[in-house]
């Protein structure tokens, strides 16, 4: 398998192969793989984005309630206090940048895009604070548009299956898009996703109760045992 990794060249016939089986069984394990920030608009969904960065979605769902009701929309945080927005995303980490950030939005938002979200990724992500990343989330999740998230899990699982031996986000996202079907790309990254944050951890996975062991050119990096494998699987 490890001849198959890609490289500067096209990948191989039989990394595609291997690349869409393991969707296939992540697909048949997660089915209910989703975006897991709450979220009721496509601004809502970029200002809890922004926030996840360095924390996780269970503190920004804490957060985002009192947020998105003081803050409604584009004008709103244009306007607001920026010592107003701090004190309410203070618990999620760097609050200050993500503060400035989401003032500079709303204020970017009603100068270029009369106050909406636009449905571009060159747009986003000429956004305060957003980059691919954070835009592949929004147009992925917001607008029905394909993208693929590369996140510190996403990175490291593909490094894991062989789809890539990048470090450079932007290279990586190119590389896993040569191996699925552009229409998979969202919801592989949420499936991707959900097997990092349950199954394959950075420091020691479940090789032993992973559903990949078959396909996974890494097996045998974590715990093989099956039954002790099985006790670290996170289930939410």
């Amino acid at each position: 398998m490890v001849d198959d990794v890609v490289g500067g060249s096209a990948p191989t016939l039989g990394l595609v192969r291997r690349a869409r089986r393991i969707n296939r069984t992540l697909a048949a394990t997660y089915p209910d793989a989703r975006c897991e920030l709450d979220f009721t608009t496509p601004l809502e969904l970029l200002v809890a984005t922004v926030l996840s960065a360095q924390c996780t979605d269970k503190r920004v769902n804490l957060v985002t309630p009192a947020l998105f009701a003081r803050f409604p929309d584009a004008q709103a945080y244009a306007g607001a206090s920026l010592a107003e927005v701090e004190d309410l995303v203070r618990s999620t980490g760097f609050f200050r940048p993500k503060s400035r950030a989401l003032v500079g939005i709303g204020a970017a938002l009603l100068e270029r895009f009369d106050g909406q979200v636009p449905g571009r990724l060159e747009d986003l992500v000429s956004l305060p604070g957003v980059g691919r990343k954070t835009a592949n989330v929004v147009l992925g999740d917001a607008f029905g548009v394909p993208g693929i998230t590369v996140d510190t899990h996403v990175g490291r699982l593909v490094r894991r299956w062989g789809w890539t031996t990048s470090e450079d986000p932007v290279r990586v996202e190119r590389e896993i898009g040569q191996l699925v079907e552009r229409h998979e790309w969202t919801l592989l990254s949420h499936r991707v996703i959900f097997h990092g944050r349950r199954v394959c951890f950075a420091r020691r996975p479940a090789c032993g109760a992973c559903p990949l062991a078959a396909l996974c050119p890494s097996y045998g990096i974590g715990e093989t045992d099956p039954q002790t494998a099985q006790a670290m699987v996170k289930t939410g």
